[in-house]
């Protein structure tokens, strides 16, 4: 019950959020995270899910053959996203579903796509699972994600501040998404980048089987 009523919250937390949440993460864009949406979209190909799509900040930079689906759990996030797409004339299918047990059969897409959503999830690695999950063997995992920095004085501003941001939205500083498919049996890492006081990661995985 503990967990539901936290959950709960959280979802309120990021209804609430969606209203200025373009503005404060396009800061982080400009200054922080570079090129990251533009390098991650680029690289999907055919049926590509996006995990967390927010309010659709990505749907610009994908290719225009790609087949894209959209999911989150805030629904005031996925008006946005809807609005957005329709604005663009973008076909996306966006719909409400938890990043923790995704709604779709096994081995269903060739990419999937997160971009500085596990933060936010409370179990990152059963989302890292079922992203694996829904990928088709020979499938890509592309992320990027602010994470757990290389330097120390950053680290020690990132605990600080989880003390106040995972309580009330879920989010995490420290989270590092490469260890654990580092440890997955059914995945290669192909490429790793880490910049900006190693604040920021970006990586591509590719399923075995």
């Amino acid at each position: 019950m503990a967990t539901d009523d936290r959950t709960a919250r959280w979802n309120r937390y990021w209804d609430k959020k969606s209203r200025t949440y373009d503005r404060e993460i396009g800061f982080f864009d400009r200054h922080l995270f570079g090129d990251s949406r533009q390098w991650v979209c680029s690289q999907a190909t055919g049926t590509t899910l996006e995990v967390a799509v927010g309010t659709g900040l990505n749907l610009p930079f994908y290719p225009k053959d790609v087949i894209l689906t959209g999911i989150d759990w805030s629904q005031q996030m996925l008006d946005l996203a809807r609005r957005r797409a329709a604005d663009l004339g973008h076909p996306a299918s966006l719909q409400q579903a938890d990043a923790h047990h995704l709604p779709f059969d096994d081995a269903s897409f060739d990419t999937v796509v997160c971009t500085f959503g596990l933060c936010a999830i409370p179990d990152h690695s059963q989302a890292l699972n079922e992203m694996t999950r829904v990928l088709r063997p020979g499938g890509k995992l592309i992320l990027v994600d602010h994470i757990r920095s290389s330097a120390a004085p950053v680290r020690a501003v990132q605990r600080v501040l989880e003390l106040v941001t995972v309580p009330l939205g879920g989010e995490h500083f420290l989270r590092r998404p490469l260890i654990h498919l580092r440890a997955a049996t059914n995945v290669n890492i192909e490429h790793v980048e880490r910049f900006t006081l190693g604040l920021v990661e970006r990586l591509t995985a590719r399923k075995t089987t």
